[in-house]
């Protein structure tokens, strides 16, 4: 990092927090630090939408996922529009019409206290594990410019994210949101075109798709049912469309987003837009990656992106073998590219293919070396966009791309913070610890639960080291709940003979089969939303039809 890049860093972030605290300046009552009174205009909301998905494990995994997997992850979206078209319609009048601070409490008006103690405490816990991944993320980025042991760059990034929302509440980071996503934009193009530049002369963009189509890169789309295969069509717009629903007609940290809106329709349009950006956002993102992919085919990357542990690979005895091996298949891959870029023939293309194939072992074997040197697993992934980015992008654009990812970071773990307060003192201690307090007492407590959850967030963000592709790990998280989530919420909208008791007991039974999957089938993890809600809602109404918890005709 360069002096320049520092400049361009630092001027961003700080901007980025004193605009937002300067718009939640007049924050003053438990409405307003929760709701933001309900003054939100439809694009602030859209774009805190946006920048509360987009994280920075959005920016720094989803391109790694890229390079090793190929750009099949955008199917994992492909059921994102109809879901937002369906809670646009359903979940944001409800919402709004019941004057809630939280989803969960219109479980309890729908049902009874219980089922909404239950579905609070099962945000809680997977929102709260979540959280700590998406510190985590930001952190990888600190550790890798500084060299800081990660437990130090969380509690940077802890503290600073914690410090703005304590203070601004929701106001803070909507606005900050907005201006983060901003930020991000810029990011994204300025990364892409310069995976572009950075390419051999002889290289055009035309040769670098066709490199990348070669080798696996472009998978964009795959037709084939697997129920074991993560990522293909019928994952994407069935699976996928249910984690969508969950995440954003259940999830507190996107109900809350849209529950500042100045009405209805403000709301529905915040949705929308997602609706038509989202994809191609992803899109653009995995664009990057597969780039950066065809750009190590002519400038050799290292056998192991994580720069600690290649130099603890460095210093093994079996290290030299390896690196001749490495180089020969680096060399080979790209005379084979070079080969398949002038002929494009069934030959060349299979000469690229083996060569590519040859090249991947042989950084597995790298890879499971650095796993028997540490005696733990090891993924790199994450590292791939961050090695690219300070490796190769000149000063000024370095700052410009890092500043994108820390405020794509500080835009998730804020909004999940913030929402997790909101549930804890909504839900929790208003609704069964303090319940006649004054507005002044829950405002405190309100931001005495920020505090607490952000230091929650950095005492657990260690455990994403062991996660492998950090995009995968937080939805994975969020799938094993999802499921059960969902059902309860189309139980409380769709099947009004259902009580209480039914919906409370269904939402375990659907938390146990989800768990028993897991442990006992290879089936993907979107499958899991799927079945999950299917097994709650069969469970209710099975229990309603049996006379239990069944709830009485008005």
């Amino acid at each position: 990092m360069r002096t320049l890049d520092w400049w361009v860093l630092c001027s961003s972030v700080v901007f980025i927090i004193v605009y937002g605290l300067w718009r939640s300046r007049d924050t003053k009552s438990v409405n307003q630090y929760l709701l933001a009174g309900k003054t939100m205009p439809w694009y602030a909301m859209a774009l805190s939408i946006m920048a509360t998905q987009a994280s920075a494990i959005t920016f720094i995994s989803t391109s790694g996922q890229a390079y090793v997997d190929g750009m099949r992850f955008v199917q994992f979206y492909f059921g994102l529009p109809l879901a937002m078209i369906i809670v646009s319609a359903t979940a944001v009048p409800l919402f709004h019409r019941a004057n809630v601070y939280t989803a969960y409490e219109y479980l309890e008006q729908r049902f009874d206290a219980k089922t909404r103690a239950l579905v609070s405490l099962i945000f809680l816990i997977q929102r709260g594990l979540a959280v700590g991944v998406a510190l985590y993320a930001p952190a990888i980025v600190l550790t890798v410019i500084l060299g800081w042991p990660d437990q130090w760059t969380t509690i940077i990034m802890g503290t600073i994210v914690v410090a703005y929302t304590t203070f601004g509440g929701i106001k803070a980071v909507t606005w900050t949101d907005f201006q983060q996503m901003l930020v991000m934009f810029l990011g994204l193009f300025v990364s892409l075109g310069m995976a572009w530049r950075l390419l051999p002369a002889d290289v055009s963009l035309t040769d670098a798709l066709h490199l990348a189509g070669a080798a696996g890169r472009l998978n964009a789309v795959v037709t084939s049912f697997d129920w074991n295969d993560r990522y293909n069509l019928w994952t994407g717009l069935i699976g996928g469309m249910f984690l969508a629903l969950a995440y954003f007609g259940c999830d507190q940290s996107q109900v809350q987003r849209y529950l500042t809106g100045k009405s209805i329709a403000q709301s529905r349009l915040s949705l929308l837009f997602n609706a038509v950006a989202k994809i191609p956002m992803q899109f653009f993102i995995l664009s990057i990656g597969a780039l950066v992919f065809v750009f190590y085919t002519f400038e050799k990357p290292p056998i192991v992106f994580h720069q600690v542990e290649m130099a603890n690979l460095a210093r093994t005895g079996e290290y030299a073998g390896l690196s001749k091996r490495y180089d020969a298949a680096f060399e080979r891959r790209r005379e084979a590219a070079r080969r398949y870029l002038s002929s494009r023939n069934e030959t060349s293309l299979a000469g690229y293919r083996g060569a590519q194939a040859e090249f991947e072992s042989t950084r597995k074997a790298g890879i499971k070396l650095v796993e028997k040197t540490s005696g733990s697993s090891f993924n790199d992934t994450n590292y791939i966009f961050l090695s690219f980015v300070l490796g190769y992008l000149p000063a000024g654009i370095v700052g410009l791309v890092l500043a994108a990812i820390l405020a794509a970071a500080m835009s998730t773990i804020s909004a999940e913070i913030n929402s997790l307060s909101t549930v804890t003192v909504i839900d929790v201690y208003q609704r069964h610890i303090h319940k006649d307090a004054s507005d002044g007492h829950y405002l405190l407590v309100s931001r005495l639960a920020t505090v607490f959850w952000g230091a929650y967030a950095v005492v657990t963000a260690g455990y994403g080291r062991s996660l492998g592709s950090l995009i995968e790990a937080v939805n994975m998280l969020g799938s094993f709940f999802y499921g059960g989530l969902l059902g309860v919420f189309v139980l409380a909208f769709a099947a009004p003979r259902v009580g209480g008791t039914a919906a409370f007991m269904a939402v375990l039974v659907g938390e146990a089969v989800i768990f028993i999957l897991h442990y006992t089938t290879g089936i993907a993890f979107l499958w899991y939303n799927v079945i999950g809600c299917v097994v709650v809602v069969c469970t209710g109404w099975l229990l309603s039809a049996a006379g239990i918890g069944r709830r009485l005709a008005a």
